[in-house]
């Protein structure tokens, strides 16, 4: 019996290792490829205030590490983003913007009460979602698009693209590339798109910039 129990404490030290593998991989080598493996996951949506998402991060991310320290909150916890060119008084500069404003994704197979609680109770938290007596993980569309962007990684570079001879953009690479449909405006000397996301029914829009390569032939 002894041994049986040894054998499946192994069995679960390797699977938590392998496990622990994959989401340092994803973080650091995105790869379209990952979508395959993350897919299973589940992600469950917290709405926190409008602008404090990083602050929201930081002080839940000092939680875990204090309370659930075996939670890996650092590729559990997923605040995508986007780089932006911004310009100020002359000058550019670059800056990140959440691709999803006032929203934050837990990654994990279940959303155990502990953790429920220990994010309920960090202050900008808002609610889960669809509600906190009514939480379901992403599905459907909603699903599609967040793995849409995290397959370009938790911050997302600028998409390539070219204009054509009627002056319509075409994208060649990057987080815009398979959303064309979604793009109602483009303000090529900003090097920006705006599209049309939407998450839980809820439609918004969101800028996107953009590298002009020249034309293709």
């Amino acid at each position: 019996m002894f041994s049986i129990s040894i054998g499946i404490i192994m069995q679960e030290i390797i699977r938590t290792l392998l496990f622990l593998i994959i989401i340092r991989c994803y973080s650091t080598l995105p790869d379209p490829h990952i979508h395959d493996i993350f897919i299973q996951m589940k992600y469950y949506v917290l709405q926190v205030m409008t602008g404090e998402e990083k602050k929201f991060r930081d002080l839940a991310k000092v939680n875990f590490r204090l309370e659930l320290p075996e939670v890996d909150v650092e590729n559990s916890l997923i605040w995508p983003r986007r780089k932006l060119t911004i310009r100020k008084n002359g000058i550019n500069r670059e800056t990140l913007a959440p691709i999803f404003p006032g929203y934050l994704f837990f990654m994990g197979e279940k959303l155990s009460p502990e953790v429920y609680w220990l994010l309920r109770r960090t202050p900008e938290f808002v609610r889960f979602l669809k509600s906190n007596q009514n939480i379901e993980p992403l599905e459907g569309s909603d699903k599609d698009l967040l793995m849409h962007f995290l397959n370009f990684g938790e911050i997302v570079e600028k998409s390539k693209v070219w204009f054509d001879e009627n002056k319509k953009i075409r994208v060649l690479s990057g987080p815009m590339k398979g959303l064309e449909g979604r793009i109602i405006k483009v303000d090529r000397r900003k090097k920006r798109a705006k599209i049309s996301l939407s998450l839980y029914r809820e439609s918004f829009t969101i800028d996107f910039g953009f590298e002009i390569l020249g034309k293709v032939e």
